[in-house]
């Protein structure tokens, strides 16, 4: 076999490859050999029919079938044989297939880059520091009691937290507009549904009480021609309900989880999840700030369009699943959600996958055992079964290598920790939880 290789640009590789026809010939006189066994065809014996008939009739098909896996066959000896990291599939360009000479085809592809690390030290890290506090615990409590409470009908005026049941007119210049009107349509105010000043204007409401709101849609807003304008909405408030929460009892504490113990063991486990939480968040955040680092480090790192192409449709994916999508659904994806949402994010994670697997063979890490165990039982320590989740987890060895994947990111920014600058930040429970893009 004949290898020559062209660096064309960057990470872009073209490998020209001969393959002697004897290899191709030799495979499709042997397939045909097998295949005459179980022929059957007028004029001849079952078995007995010639290898020049067999040839006329099925060497076409089965020629094509063959040069297809000899091109994959040998251009994976030529990468090998090349020492090359081909990222992603090669585009082939066949030069000659003509029978009873060589085969020749040119494969194209990019090459996962030689990644140089630098040295990451004195770079800045903020670590939240909190507690969960007996008022943190009655908060979460009170927002439980709420999502097992029931909406009662009052007789006032209508204060946030409310839900009220509307109608509403909106006009823009004397002119309704799409979207602006409702008939019995039910707000929770205080939940942003509406834009600025709607929901607080139904504030001090009765059941039965018009007005006329004068608002302003926000500059961003979503459709174009209601930006930045000036609107009028007629408001009828047709009825007000409040939220009475559930009751601290047996029923709510079952509803959680909490069979046994009273109130006393439900505070004890809503601590500890709240604990929990709190701990992965400050993991989360410091992570998330060593990840910035490697990244701010290594800008110079040459990215492979490929890996891009593949992560981006890997986002894509994500978000119309995490939108209620479903598999097999028939929706042009590229369409509804175009390459350009993602490719920043997507750019970011295949870089930082590539200086992470280099930081991890130079610091020479393997998922350690006690800690890959001990996430999995702190995961499966949240269901009614943690040891059936915990074998499920070491019965499958996709979900295991995820969280072995986990432990060696997470052992990595320990290594990296040791050189940066933490500045430990009191806080309170809610702010050290609360994600980064909120806070900001």
């Amino acid at each position: 076999m004949q290898v020559s290789i062209e660096t064309t640009s960057g990470l872009e590789r073209r490998l020209t490859v001969g393959v002697p026809a004897a290899r191709v010939d030799s495979e499709v006189d042997e397939r045909l050999k097998k295949a005459v066994k179980n022929v059957r065809m007028p004029g001849f014996r079952p078995g007995k029919v010639p290898m020049k008939v067999m040839r006329q009739r099925y060497g076409e098909g089965v020629r094509q079938e063959v040069l297809g896996e000899v091109m994959s066959q040998s251009f994976q000896e030529a990468v090998i044989q090349e020492q090359l990291r081909p990222a992603g599939q090669p585009s082939i360009e066949p030069k000659s297939l003509e029978a009873g000479k060589d085969l020749e085809y040119i494969a194209t592809f990019e090459v996962f880059p030689d990644v140089e690390v630098f040295e990451m030290k004195d770079f800045d890290v903020e670590k939240p520091v909190a507690v969960v506090t007996e008022e943190d615990i009655d908060n979460i409590i009170e927002v439980f009691r709420k999502q097992q409470g029931a909406w009662q009908s009052v007789e006032r005026a209508a204060i946030e937290g409310d839900k009220v049941n509307l109608d509403y007119a909106g006009t823009k210049d004397g002119e309704a507009f799409e979207g602006g009107s409702a008939e019995g349509s039910d707000l929770e105010l205080g939940s942003g549904r509406m834009i600025p000043g709607f929901e607080d204007g139904i504030v001090g409401m009765s059941a039965g009480d018009e007005k006329v709101l004068e608002l302003t849609f926000p500059e961003d807003y979503h459709s174009e021609d209601l930006q930045g304008a000036s609107v009028e909405f007629k408001v009828k408030v047709n009825t007000i309900e409040e939220m009475v929460p559930a009751a601290m009892d047996e029923e709510l504490f079952s509803k959680y989880g909490v069979e046994e113990g009273g109130e006393e063991q439900f505070r004890k486990e809503v601590g500890e999840n709240m604990a929990r939480e709190l701990k992965n968040a400050v993991e989360g955040k410091v992570k998330q700030q060593v990840m910035d680092a490697v990244i701010a480090a290594h800008q110079s790192v040459e990215i492979p369009k490929a890996l891009i192409a593949q992560e981006v449709e890997a986002l894509r994916n994500q978000m119309f699943q995490q939108f209620g999508g479903a598999a097999g659904q028939d929706l042009d994806l590229k369409s509804l959600l175009p390459d350009d949402m993602f490719t920043e994010n997507a750019e970011k994670r295949v870089k930082l996958g590539l200086v992470l697997s280099e930081l991890i063979n130079q610091f020479e890490l393997k998922a350690d055992p006690e800690k890959v165990r001990s996430t999995i039982e702190e995961m499966a320590s949240t269901y009614q079964e943690p040891e059936e989740v915990i074998n499920w987890y070491y019965s499958n060895q996709e979900q295991l290598a995820s969280v072995e994947s986990k432990v060696l990111e997470d052992q990595v920014v320990e290594k990296l920790l040791e050189g940066a600058k933490i500045t430990e930040k009191e806080c309170s429970y809610q702010d050290a939880i609360a994600p980064a893009a909120q806070e900001a």
